[in-house]
């Protein structure tokens, strides 16, 4: 399943609850082999600060699925943060 912009998914949380979540951008880093998903509650308000979560992830081939994993290390978080900075960077620069 390729990812593409505005694309929203559906993560369950630890209730079994499931939420929609827009999808803000993936990237992958060569140097693990990983990939990275950043996704944002579709269902929050203009004027709240926004959430932001982080997940690794892996494409399912059979099923067109996601598997998210929790990111455990300082060392992928600040990979991940650095890719949001970036990116909100250049959203930035373009207006």
């Amino acid at each position: 399943m390729a990812l593409e912009e505005k694309e929203r998914i559906i993560i369950p949380d630890e209730n079994g609850e499931e939420h929609l979540f827009e999808v803000l951008f993936t990237f992958d880093v060569d140097k693990t082999g990983y990939s990275y998903i950043a996704v944002m509650p579709v269902d929050q308000q203009e004027n709240e600060e926004v959430e932001v979560y982080a997940f690794r992830y892996e494409e399912q081939e059979k099923d067109d699925d996601l598997s998210l994993f929790p990111i455990e290390s300082d060392e992928e978080w600040e990979m991940v943060e650095e890719m949001l900075n970036t990116l909100i960077d250049e959203d930035h620069d373009d207006q």
